[in-house]
């Protein structure tokens, strides 16, 4: 039998100390005054933590108790991460955590308010992702820009596009440059959730993010953890594809290449809103370059700096998501919940977690809500129709 605090989740535990960049046992244990074997027999699910345990641990992680009470909704689909380098092990585990958080703020809002419906047609028709060749990817492309009446010209903001379609999407900073954004299909209510990485963002990095994570929700919502495990860099590989050839479609972007340098993707990159490296890419994709060219070009970008911010990086804003912050507002200003409330009942995370992952600003839980303010009637004004006829005064002439 198991001492310790009834219905303790262990994976609670582990999402928690992943959630706030807490890399061993150890590490927790030294916290709270443990001994590391506690922790791993917590996380284990050989023991739980006593109650005054349980409310050290949650007031020290920022959390409520309750957090570690809840149960996981648990997937068998993968969230699709770039890489899965041992060298990144603290901030991939971090990623899923944010993750996971995002996926059940969404799920609690969706109580309340209807969220846009899934609109993600169907490409593979029951084909396998490991069919796809590149020439079904370039169609594949070109077929959603036709379902989601794109037309075939410069892409506007991949985020709009992404909520339009029934995406949840959240940016966040990941704390290091070397992750991208993640996208993971929830098994609470079968919507594709996209975590998009502020870190060296630009808006042309963002639409390339945003399209290859979109690739993700479309070719690969079947695929298991162990297929992507075993094939992640077919997986990716297919991603970057599909991204490329959505943002710049094979029947107008090469087209107004009129010649190949650095000077022409610059002035196609002010209409096209791509980097200069994510061209390259693409005109390699459509073999418009060989394989030396393409070599040369980046080797030439690189050299003028454009490695990590290229010319125009900053001329256009980043637009951010919309669909949880308005639905947040939209719930306590039509006073089915306050804040307190929200926090109090629904959520389990602290609030600074919720109001990074929804677009809040900070302190957004701490302010009062609005109230409405009635006009008093006037009772001593006359109700009466005035009477006679005015008197046109005359402007003197000058």
């Amino acid at each position: 039998m198991r001492i310790g605090t009834p219905g303790f989740v262990p994976a609670r535990l582990e999402e928690a100390r992943a959630a706030r960049r807490i890399k061993t046992q150890k590490e927790l244990a030294e916290m709270l005054g443990v001994k590391p074997s506690a922790i791993s027999r917590w996380e284990s699910g050989e023991a739980a933590p006593e109650a005054e345990t349980l409310s050290d641990l949650a007031k020290r992680l920022n959390l409520r108790r309750e957090f570690f009470l809840r149960p996981v909704s648990t997937s068998s689909r993968p969230m699709f991460q770039r890489a899965l380098s041992s060298n990144l092990v603290v901030d991939l585990r971090y990623q899923k955590s944010q993750m996971g958080w995002l996926q059940e703020l969404s799920a609690v809002l969706q109580h309340y308010v209807d969220f846009p419906a899934v609109n993600i047609p169907n490409v593979l028709a029951g084909a396998s992702w490991k069919q796809l060749r590149e020439n079904d990817i370039e169609r594949i492309a070109l077929e959603l820009r036709h379902h989601w009446r794109m037309g075939e010209g410069p892409c506007g903001d991949m985020v709009a596009l992404l909520e339009r379609i029934g995406v949840i999407v959240s940016t966040l900073e990941m704390g290091t440059s070397r992750l991208d954004g993640l996208c993971s299909w929830s098994p609470v209510d079968e919507r594709p959730h996209v975590l998009l990485a502020t870190d060296k963002m630009s808006f042309p990095r963002r639409q390339m993010d945003a399209a290859h994570e979109l690739a993700h929700a479309v070719l690969h919502r079947n695929v298991t953890k162990d297929e992507f495990r075993d094939n992640i860099d077919e997986i990716e590989k297919q991603a970057y594809r599909l991204a490329g050839a959505f943002l710049m479609p094979s029947t107008t972007f090469p087209y107004e290449v009129e010649r190949v340098s650095l000077a022409q993707f610059l002035a196609l990159k002010g209409r096209w809103r791509t980097s200069i490296g994510a061209q390259i890419r693409r005109l390699a994709d459509l073999d418009v370059i060989d394989k030396d060219t393409k070599t040369d070009l980046y080797k030439l970008r690189s050299a003028k700096g454009w490695t990590k911010e290229e010319p125009m990086d900053r001329e256009w804003s980043l637009s951010e998501p919309r669909t949880l912050r308005e639905a947040l507002n939209l719930v306590v200003s039509s006073g089915v919940r306050t804040k307190l409330d929200l926090l109090a009942v629904e959520f389990i995370m602290a609030s600074e977690d919720i109001e990074r992952l929804a677009g809040l600003a900070s302190g957004w839980f701490l302010e009062k809500a609005g109230e409405l303010v009635h006009l008093k009637t006037l009772s001593n004004v006359s109700s009466e129709k005035p009477t006679g006829s005015g008197t046109v005064v005359p402007f003197s002439r000058r």
